[in-house]
């Protein structure tokens, strides 16, 4: 068995380039660690924190085809990020102009969550601490 210390980063593809970054570091509240143009490539690659710790690669490339994802399809279903206050979270990103599901109880945990989408509609959960 191999010995597995943690998550290292997830990689995200953007269509958007700057509507992304803007989500990610405005809206979502992550830090720049580093951003890079690769002109053989046409492509950015930005890497962000959360509290210091580095999580997200985001890349950008010219015309990404779109990846099915509803109905729900095999592959990475969604991206989850833990949060002290539910209702605090949503009501900011409704205020920032981001579509938000209503707040839902897991039947299992009885922890509330809701979902919302990044700009290029990857499910991203809020699940309450």
């Amino acid at each position: 068995m191999i010995s597995i210390n943690k998550v290292h980063h997830i990689a995200i593809i953007c269509s958007d380039y700057q509507k992304s970054k803007t989500f990610y570091t405005d809206i979502l509240g992550l830090t720049i660690i580093q951003e890079v143009y690769r002109e053989e490539r046409q492509s950015y690659k930005l890497d962000l924190a959360l509290n210091g710790v580095y999580i997200i690669e985001l890349f950008s490339f010219p015309n990404p085809p779109q990846r099915p994802s509803r109905p729900e399809s095999a592959g990475l279903r969604h991206l989850a990020f833990e949060v002290n206050d539910i209702e605090q979270t949503r009501d900011f990103l409704l205020a920032n102009n981001i579509s938000s599901e209503t707040i839902r109880t897991d039947e299992y945990t009885a922890k509330r969550f809701f979902f919302i989408s990044d700009p290029d509609d990857l499910p991203i959960e809020f699940y309450e601490k």
